[in-house]
């Protein structure tokens, strides 16, 4: 047995250093399955990071119509919809989502 094991020294080495290799290539910190994941992981935080940008830019266009020029159409707007105010003659409907 032990004859045998020194013939085959260097194909079993081989073989161990492939086996290592591969694994360590396909799990681990590093591996091809982690790289997927922190791709998904990625792909969903520049996501998130487009809905918030649009989401900044919303509250600045709101905020830039009560500054700058005061826009008494989005200010009738937001009194309707915050206390409910309307108009004389006029009905207001509340609708529960």
């Amino acid at each position: 047995m032990l004859r045998l094991i020194k013939r085959n020294y260097f194909l079993l080495i081989s073989l161990f250093l492939i086996f290592y290799f591969g694994f360590n290539l396909v799990s681990g910190e590093r591996g091809f399955f982690s790289y997927i994941e922190k791709k998904e992981f990625l792909s969903d935080l520049k996501k998130e990071e487009i809905s918030l940008i649009n989401k900044i830019e919303e509250k600045d266009h709101k905020n830039s119509l009560l500054s700058d020029n005061l826009d008494l159409d989005f200010i009738e707007t937001l009194i309707r919809e915050r206390f409910l105010f309307g108009k004389e003659d006029e009905t207001i409907y509340i609708i529960n989502k």
